[in-house]
């Protein structure tokens, strides 16, 4: 048996999360094609006969502009500290930049096994894909160099199999059905704010928060109860999320409180509320009620 913590790290939008949930098989982590979406560390565990793999998605590595950037690299970088392999989920279809050798160096200061996870292989050019592997091959000495898709499946065997070669022989450290750490809370939070980036998209990528008012479960009525604040930082945003007529804010209650009815495998009350908290980004005290680990934890 071999069991042990898996980082995925990366440049934001690298398909971190969505690789999570096709290597866990189920959806821990939500999902979205803009940056910075994935806050915090989320733990999901994959357990079989042969290994228990457990994972840990961070927030993408990037320039921090606020101090809740800092707080999600600081959770990203430290997320490599102990951990028994390391999975770099590399954009392939994306130029090679800055960042790249940002990563490189913190890499060069650890010692677990590295493996590089070329993503987005279903947007290459296939003879476009030995080249890339040879130049990164010639960077550092990594453990393997897997192409995969985490969109299509495509290669993720293949990772899952590099990835349980490299872990430790070991006893599992969760019991055999642990899926994650998440709070039901924090989970319920982040389908809400899933929902508001698919449709809201442009306008309000990164200036929205879903914080939990209320979590009751299941009454005799057989009725979950969740209360949800969505902050923003202007008046103007306040409108966006609304819509008109409230028409926007009820396509994401709808849409959010489906999905949670399935997750929870009950019916469902969510009520949804915007309020306006200028420069939210930079309190400390929500930063931390959103899980946001204080710097330097």
């Amino acid at each position: 048996m071999r069991a042990g913590f898996v980082a995925l790290i990366g440049r934001p939008n690298a398909g971190k999360s969505t690789l999570l949930n096709r290597l866990v098989g189920e959806k821990v982590s939500i999902v979205s094609d803009k940056p910075q979406t994935t806050r915090t560390r989320i733990l999901g565990v994959k357990t079989t006969p042969e290994a228990q793999c457990v994972y840990v998605d961070t927030p993408g590595i990037h320039k921090p502009m606020h101090r809740m950037n800092a707080r999600m690299v600081d959770a990203a970088t430290g997320a490599l500290r102990d951990v028994d392999v390391v999975v770099w989920v590399y954009d392939a279809s994306e130029p090679v930049g800055r960042g790249v050798h940002y990563i490189l160096d913190l890499l060069a200061k650890i010692d677990a096994p590295v493996i590089l996870a070329l993503n987005k292989i279903d947007r290459l050019a296939k003879q476009t894909l030995l080249p890339m592997m040879s130049a990164f091959a010639a960077r550092r000495a990594f453990h393997a160099i897997v192409p995969i898709s985490a969109l299509t499946g495509d290669g993720d065997a293949a990772l899952e199999q590099e990835i349980i070669a490299a872990l430790p022989e070991g006893e599992p450290l969760y019991p055999a059905d642990y899926l994650t750490d998440q709070a039901e809370r924090t989970y319920a939070a982040e389908i809400v704010r899933e929902k508001l980036l698919h449709h809201l998209r442009e306008e309000l990528p990164y200036t929205t928060a879903v914080l939990v008012d209320r979590f009751e479960e299941p009454g005799d009525d057989g009725l979950m109860r969740i209360a949800c604040v969505i902050l923003v930082e202007a008046a103007s945003q306040k409108g966006i999320v609304l819509g008109k007529g409230g028409d926007m804010i009820k396509r994401v209650g709808t849409e959010a409180r489906l999905e949670l009815e399935r997750f929870f495998d009950t019916r469902l009350f969510l009520d949804l509320h915007v309020k306006v908290r200028g420069e939210w980004r930079n309190d400390e005290r929500i930063l931390d009620e959103m899980g946001l680990g204080k710097r330097g934890h």
